[in-house]
């Protein structure tokens, strides 16, 4: 069941990037005077078209749904009738040409830019960036952070949440030769900038960062009592209610919530004895949680929540939003803020600075669409928003079959006064194909590896 639903949300994540970027193809080809043949969602097999003449544009959902395509009336891909030939591709001017190859990647950016004022605008609930103990000994503690203070920006990049701060950090990283600035806030209500200095090494190795990093959120006590119950989960099917104290797991005392997160977490497809305490009623229950991978480890899970007062509540969570004209604002800077970190990354990567175990392939991007959707609609929004900027900056790079291959040879015809040969435009598309499948290949088996 959880793999129809992660196959669901990821050929819902897809198909509308896909969709969008392909429309952004679509229309400024129209608008410029370009006669579109077909416009398709996926590759290979139709099984869906409507046509509304012969003259028209045909629209079609093919079999594979991992990319699509606008064909255009255009000369390099076979004899085209005089009576189409003005409203050929190849006829129209450099910067028509340009604009409508330009025009996916930049729909994508836009989407993404919707997607965020959206985000800001319906508001979001989260736990503050209160920070916890931090030792001495790791890069928090030799920056300066204590525990209690909370964080308020990264390098300028205001944070509500926690999970919007790390997500912030994390993109951050990749300036850490510079060092990452961070401003926090004191329980007194002192304001204060501390520095982040990642070495280059450590950047590179996600797991090692997350520990020698030394941030984690502040975290009270919290008694093991079930406040939430997952319908389907492994929680609901044991027998567990809300109102549930958990005593004991296997014999082992249950101290706080969070030891039994852990102990849940390290017993995946194990099954538990779970001793509760039902209104004062002693109840033994067997539960087997169920196996998941998060952050490339294998973990378990039942799908149970704590119960948290209101007070407590009150103290650990914020929710907040925008106007709509901040909230177009904020979103412009967070999509230009996570475009530059996309292409430093990719630039590190090319030059060897950066980890290829940085690159995601279509199993790890469909992981996490089922997560971020089961998380609720503001994490599939964001989500969808960061793939959209990935997608958008990635087809603009210099590369051939990408569009920002064409805009290249584009640029070059602008300095020379005339189209490059056609020989060289098609080596050039074979090295550039060539280097695309290799990274897709990598990408693939790099998404093996962390499903086992």
């Amino acid at each position: 069941m959880e793999i129809l639903h992660t196959l669901f949300y990821f050929i819902v994540a897809i198909g509308l990037l896909v969709a969008i970027h392909e429309f952004g193809h679509f229309w400024v080809a129209r608008k410029t005077g370009v006669k579109v043949l077909r416009f398709s969602i996926g590759f290979g097999k139709v099984i869906w078209k409507y046509q509304k003449d012969s003259q028209s544009t045909e629209y079609a959902l093919s079999l594979i749904p991992l990319g699509g395509y606008v064909k255009m009336v255009d000369e390099r891909e076979g004899d085209v009738t005089a009576e189409d030939l003005p409203y050929a591709f190849t006829q129209k001017s450099l910067w028509a040409r340009s604009a409508i190859v330009a025009a996916g990647p930049l729909f994508n950016l836009i989407l993404a830019v919707f997607l965020y004022s959206a985000v800001f605008m319906i508001g979001e609930t989260g736990m503050r960036p209160i920070i916890g103990q931090v030792a001495p000994e790791t890069l928090a503690g030799k920056a300066g952070f204590s525990e209690g203070e909370e964080i308020v920006s990264i390098n300028g990049i205001n944070t509500i949440t926690w999970r919007e701060t790390m997500e912030t950090l994390m993109a951050s990283i990749i300036d850490a030769e510079e060092g990452v600035d961070v401003a926090v806030k004191t329980a007194d209500g002192q304001l204060l900038t501390h520095t982040l200095v990642i070495p280059l090494a450590l950047s590179q190795e996600p797991e090692r960062l997350f520990k020698e990093l030394g941030l984690k959120a502040w975290q009270p006590t919290i008694a093991a009592v079930v406040g939430k119950v997952i319908p389907g989960g492994a929680a609901e099917k044991s027998g567990l209610q809300v109102g549930d104290l958990l005593v004991n797991a296997d014999g082992i005392d249950i101290e706080s919530w969070i030891a039994w997160v852990k102990y849940v977490q390290s017993h995946a497809s194990k099954t538990i004895s779970l001793l509760i305490d039902r209104g004062g009623e002693e109840i033994l229950l067997s539960l087997t949680p169920e196996s998941i991978i998060d952050n490339e480890r294998v973990i378990g899970k039942i799908g149970a929540g704590a119960y948290i007062s209101a007070d407590l509540r009150g103290s650990l969570m914020v929710e907040y939003s925008l106007s709509p004209l901040d909230a177009v604002s904020t979103a412009v800077q967070r999509t230009a803020y996570y475009s530059l970190a996309t292409i430093k990354m990719m630039g590190a990567m090319f030059v060897g600075k950066s980890s290829v175990d940085n690159l995601s392939g279509p199993i790890s991007i469909a992981q996490y669409a089922g997560k971020s959707a089961e998380m609720g609609l503001i994490p599939f929004l964001k989500f969808l928003a960061i793939v959209s900027i990935s997608l958008g900056v990635l087809n603009l790079l210099p590369i051939p079959v990408l569009d920002g291959g064409h805009l290249l040879m584009f640029a070059i015809e602008a300095i020379k006064g005339s189209p490059v040969a056609e020989n060289i435009q098609i080596a050039f598309q074979q090295v550039g194909m060539t280097a695309l499948l290799a990274l897709m290949v990598l990408a693939m088996v790099l998404d093996v590896g962390r499903l086992f």
